[in-house]
């Protein structure tokens, strides 16, 4: 096989004919890709709370015209008496709608979704979070809206895995950037939701402003990124595998990429693609990582949708949902500084952040069954260090993933593991409807 057609087989430092450097165009490619592929998931847990107040507005004034698709808890909630100020509706509601299509993509794409070219599936995602944004926009029933977060988490979901795929053509550096993307996605998504409303715009208005998120994702995948020759474009790849080798990999992870760069680079190549008792095998293997994937975000998820709306401060200088978005806009600044510490640091016992993502689940469980925290102040604390926990725990699964995983297992693995995610998230939103039922009755 001619190195030509060999994966990254380009130096990293060899710029192109614009001058622009090839490395610096895919490890912004990837940042991008990451912040936008994440965009409208985020913005759809941001607007959770207003997703579900402008149905309780349309349910109450189902003979008026005009629609109202504003929060205002400054008061308190009338629609009950706990004292929690409690959502009739778990804001859970909205996770699960998020999230439950992109655990059935994540649990069966991997099987087939080499047939479908990389081309086809970034305009695809592209097509569904703009479909997204439009629904929630201009809905006028629950049934509207829900399908246009559906379409947020298909766009999401299909968008993860293929990245995280398309990482292996690529070497092992991009990863942290798409990570550092992804965190990104959730301070951009967040702040900027938060900001807008509270500068007076509209929920409808600002998730049109939205729809430029798309746009961006085809400007990084089809114009920024630098694809190598083997890359499946706008073709299936079904006879032949190639990789960035393993050898080439670790020195571009330990930063030696300047030394005996192109003399360092493996092929690996097959006759055919992973047959189902290769990828089973694979998914066997990949248990140790998914399981404390899985746990941390359902641990996370669990306080996110089940309890952090009920940590709610009367006094505090925020509205009701003014705190709910900055908790959330907190969360995303420590996911975003932890997924971005992959060049600093890595972590490899991933069972360590599970338990810590545990221990503060238990512990917000029993502030708000005995109002233990005196302040808001100390809740965004846990909320930031939370999302420092969730953070580090999915860019260095993925990191170790992509390089304790066979070469030419590694597309197929990249895949299928981000599964974990999903899978504890949607255990979280099923369990945080009982704990709010219980919680707003008292």
């Amino acid at each position: 096989m001619d190195q030509t057609d060999s994966v990254n087989a380009d130096p990293p430092q060899r710029c192109d004919t614009n001058g622009r450097c090839t490395q610096w165009r895919n490890w912004t490619g990837f940042w991008l890709l990451g912040l936008c592929n994440n965009f409208a998931y985020v913005i759809m847990l941001s607007a959770a709370h207003d997703i579900l107040k402008k149905q309780q507005s349309v349910n109450a004034s189902s003979s008026t015209s005009t629609i109202t698709f504003v929060v205002d808890f400054q008061g308190g909630n009338s629609s009950n008496s706990s004292r929690y100020d409690c959502n009739p509706v778990s804001t859970a509601a909205v996770l699960l709608a998020d999230i439950l299509p992109t655990l059935f993509i994540k649990l069966s794409a991997p099987f087939v979704i080499h047939k479908l070219p990389y081309g086809v599936r970034v305009s695809f995602c592209a097509i569904m979070a703009a479909s997204s944004f439009l629904l929630v926009s201009f809905s006028s029933a629950v049934w509207m809206s829900i399908l246009g977060v559906i379409f947020a988490s298909i766009s999401s979901g299909l968008g993860e895995l293929s990245f995280l795929s398309l990482t292996v053509y690529f070497s092992r550096d991009v990863l942290g950037c798409w990570g550092s993307g992804t965190g990104g996605a959730g301070v951009a998504g967040a702040l900027l939701y938060s900001c807008l409303t509270q500068a007076g715009l509209s929920p409808q208005t600002t998730l049109l402003i939205m729809l430029v998120v798309p746009f961006a994702m085809l400007i990084s995948y089809f114009v920024l990124l630098v694809p190598p020759p083997s890359l499946p474009q706008w073709r299936s790849r079904e006879t032949k595998y190639v990789a960035v080798g393993s050898e080439e990999r670790r020195q571009l992870m330990d930063g030696s990429e300047e030394v005996e760069q192109e003399n360092s680079i493996q092929e690996v190549s097959s006759t055919g693609p992973l047959t189902l008792t290769d990828k089973l095998h694979v998914m066997r293997g990949l248990l140790k990582f998914v399981f404390p994937l899985g746990l941390v975000y359902f641990a996370e998820y669990f306080i996110n949708q089940g309890l952090m709306e009920l940590l709610y401060f009367p006094k505090f200088f925020l509205s009701h949902a003014e705190q709910y978005r900055w908790y959330q806009t907190l969360y995303q600044v420590g996911v975003f500084v932890s997924r971005s510490s992959l060049f600093c640091v890595k972590i490899r016992k991933l069972w360590a952040l599970s338990l810590l993502q545990v221990g503060n689940a238990v512990l917000l469980v029993f502030a708000v069954r005995y109002l233990l925290l005196p302040s808001a102040w100390l809740v965004f604390t846990i909320i930031l260090y939370e999302g420092l926990l969730g953070g580090a725990a999915y860019v260095n699964t993925f990191y170790f993933i992509s390089k304790e995983t066979e070469d030419r297992q590694r597309e197929f693995a990249m895949a299928a593991a981000s599964v974990g995610d999903s899978l504890g998230i949607a255990l979280a939103g099923m369990a945080a409807f009982p704990v709010h039922r219980y919680f707003c009755s008292l």
